[in-house]
């Protein structure tokens, strides 16, 4: 804890030196007179580079039409001038046969006819850069695309030839082979630094073998001992496995590679960087939580890939990947690495020090529900009594006397540059909190959860306006917009004039109609407020409520049911099937017709609307398992009616069933929990089979 508590003060004062490493000179191979001169320090990418790669948008077999027409859009759409200037070339790029007969790398030619190099130039007429990908670990057939190892230097020279800029080294040979990575990158970063042209190339050090997700290894071996040696021989370094899969990146990835990102700051520096892995807009997240990934990635000071393909992205991602305040941060020539300050939880602040002395802050809510948070710039290692907040997502700019805080929506993060502020004062910075369902017919809403409510009911809905700014705001005014067909009534009024450090609650009864459409409906409260010298201000802020669909009647196949949300950490839930669909749901050789097939973690919720009683049901891991290998497949069950425990099955590991028989009684929403059994999701493919209730 003491060396914990010293290293976040570091980061936040600026009193942690970190240095440019410097390469060793390399001993050079025998007889090459060439290689005898070191080579000088580099610093390749001050900043985090950033940039666009084949992989997650066009997965394997990426082709020089594909390549050429995304260079073309990254300047069309001004992501090139924005700074993305990097097209790096994924795997699968080499011919079947991935050498000639002279050992040089071959570019398969139906996917590029015309070889790697004219691409290169064209790539670079356009005024980008380009990337390659390689392993460190000899090629096997089966195991990676290509691999380099005891081919180092050939291959350096050969990028080096092809006029590259960078260079991606992966590991899925390197483990096959069990290589130590310390040793082969080492060498291969040599390489690359060696090469005959003397061509300046970054080095991307990409290690995703993670325990447990891979299996059971060395921590020498794994992504997350990177740090440790990979800042003196790369700029960059993957901290953690892939965040997704091809076409697919899910938040709750995005924040487990953050988290892994998040445990050695120091170890980032100008021309040195964690890697938590690619940007993935429209790839499973919501334009909220791909904002959310924007910001994380930005205080990381993590290099900024796109792993989307970018030619078909909607206004609003392009816009976010383009928000200069943003960029700024990531780009800022200090190069530190944000740190969390407080405790872990569903919802956090996390820090960056800028170059200027000012501070990039974070509030950040995990939750599946809105919620207003703060934290104070004290805590974030500024001092004085006014402070100037830039939003970097809406460039609003207030003044504070010492609070930040914003309301946050759910998955979401508020971004502030916050600064001390000069001259005369400035507007008062004021939080409109978003809508906040307490209850739904009389029974208290559990925070951080998204509300769920049927037809007919009722509902208390508040919103908290509170002015953290250093000057008092007058007359402050809430409205509540509803769908058509719903009712809100105000409850009382708000107060004439909102000091500096007070909050006021202005609430609302709301009530749906009998026949409320299911679905998630947004509750929408603008709130509006008198300045001084600035008239009258405005600020919107949004929630969402869950509609259910009808409850069940009688005695039903529950999987059978509209749910209200579903999710598995692997492709989606599957009805009826194991998990991805290809086989019917079996455990320890027995076969249920009905179910649900779920990989861990995983919930879904379904509205029994307190007509339920009963819930019948034998869960387990799955016997598909059993065709993929011998790790992971262990997992928790969890039975939960409106946040309470009703059955737990402790771990189950492949070989375990277990039987159920759970009261429902007075329960209105239900949630079906899978966890992962703490050794990771690996293989956890796990059944909710006959899944019987009554109702």
């Amino acid at each position: 804890m003491k060396r914990h508590l010293t290293l976040l003060l570091a980061l936040l004062t600026g009193s942690l030196v970190v240095q440019a490493p410097v390469q060793a000179a390399a001993a050079p191979p025998a007889g090459d007179a060439a290689r005898m001169a070191p080579v000088p320090e580099q610093v390749l990418s001050p900043t985090p580079y950033m940039g666009w790669n084949t992989y997650y948008a066009l997965g394997g077999d990426p082709t020089e039409a594909e390549i050429k027409s995304t260079a073309d859009f990254l300047v069309s759409s001004g992501l090139r001038d924005a700074g993305y200037e990097y097209v790096w070339i994924d795997g699968n790029w080499a011919a079947p046969t991935p050498r000639n007969s002279a050992g040089d790398l071959v570019a398969n030619p139906d996917q590029f006819p015309n070889g790697l190099e004219p691409l290169v130039d064209y790539i670079h007429a356009k005024g980008l850069k380009a990337g390659i990908y390689t392993d460190a670990g000899p090629y096997i057939p089966g195991k990676c695309g290509l691999g380099s190892h005891g081919h180092y230097q050939r291959d350096a020279d050969r990028f080096a030839a092809w006029k590259f800029d960078g260079v991606k080294v992966d590991y899925l040979c390197g483990i096959a082979a069990d290589l130590d990575p310390k040793t082969v990158y080492t060498e291969f970063a040599r390489a690359l630094r060696n090469n005959a042209d003397g061509r300046p190339m970054i080095f991307n050090l990409c290690n995703p073998v993670t325990s447990p997700d891979w299996g059971d290894y060395p921590e020498e071996q794994q992504s997350t001992y990177s740090w440790s040696y990979a800042p003196a021989i790369a700029q960059s370094w993957r901290t953690y496995t892939d965040v997704g899969f091809v076409g697919e990146i899910k938040y709750k990835d995005v924040l487990r590679n953050y988290d892994a990102n998040a445990r050695h700051p120091e170890a980032a520096g100008p021309g040195h960087f964690n890697d938590p892995d690619y940007l993935g807009p429209e790839l499973g997240m919501s334009d909220e939580e791909f904002r959310t990934q924007m910001t994380l990635w930005s205080v990381a000071a993590a290099p900024l890939v796109i792993g989307s393909d970018v030619r078909t992205l909607s206004k609003t991602s392009l816009g976010i990947l383009r928000d200069r305040d943003v960029l700024a941060v990531n780009q800022d020539p200090a190069g530190v690495q944000a740190v969390r300050v407080g405790p872990a939880g569903t919802t956090e602040t996390w820090v960056k020090r800028l170059a200027d002395g000012d501070r990039a802050v974070v509030l950040l809510n995990r939750g599946d529900g809105p919620a207003t948070l703060t934290t104070t710039a004290r805590s974030a290692g500024l001092s004085g009594h006014r402070f100037t907040l830039k939003d970097a997502w809406t460039d609003r700019v207030t003044e504070s006397a010492g609070v930040i805080s914003a309301a946050v929506p759910a998955h979401g993060a508020a971004l502030f540059r916050v600064g001390r502020a000069t001259g005369g004062p400035g507007v008062p910075h004021v939080v409109a909190g978003p809508p906040r369902v307490t209850d739904v017919g009389g029974d208290a809403v559990q925070a951080g959860v998204a509300p769920v409510a049927g037809g007919g009911d009722r509902a208390r809905v508040e919103v908290t306006v509170r002015n953290d700014g250093a000057r008092p705001v007058f007359a402050p005014r809430v409205e509540l917009t509803v769908p058509d067909g719903w009712t809100a009534r105000p409850l009382g009024k708000a107060p004439k004039v909102l000091t500096p450090g007070r909050s006021a609650t202005v609430a609302f009864t709301l009530t749906l109609p009998a026949d409320a459409r299911p679905g998630t409906t947004a509750l929408t409260a603008a709130t509006s407020y008198e300045v001084t010298g600035k008239g009258r201000l405005r600020q919107r802020a949004a929630a969402a409520l869950v509609v259910a669909p009808a409850p069940p009647d009688g005695d039903v196949v529950l999987s059978h049911h509209d749910w209200i949300s579903a999710t598995s950490g692997w492709m989606s839930p599957t009805v009826d099937r194991s998990v991805g669909g290809w086989s019917p749901i079996s455990m320890l050789g027995e076969v249920y017709p009905t179910g649900l097939g779920v990989a861990s973690p995983s919930t879904v919720r379904y509205y029994l609307g307190d007509r339920c009683t009963r819930l019948a049901t034998t869960v387990g891991i799955d016997d598909a398992v059993r065709d993929v290998g011998p790790e992971g497949g262990t997992s928790t069950f969890q039975v939960i009616g409106d946040g309470r425990v009703l059955f737990d099955s402790g771990v189950l590991s492949r070989d375990d069933v277990r039987a159920a028989d759970i009261d429902l009684t007075g329960v209105r929403v239900l949630d079906l929990v899978v966890g992962d059994g703490g050794d990771g999701g690996y293989n956890d493919r796990a059944d909710w089979a006959a899944l019987n209730a009554t109702c």
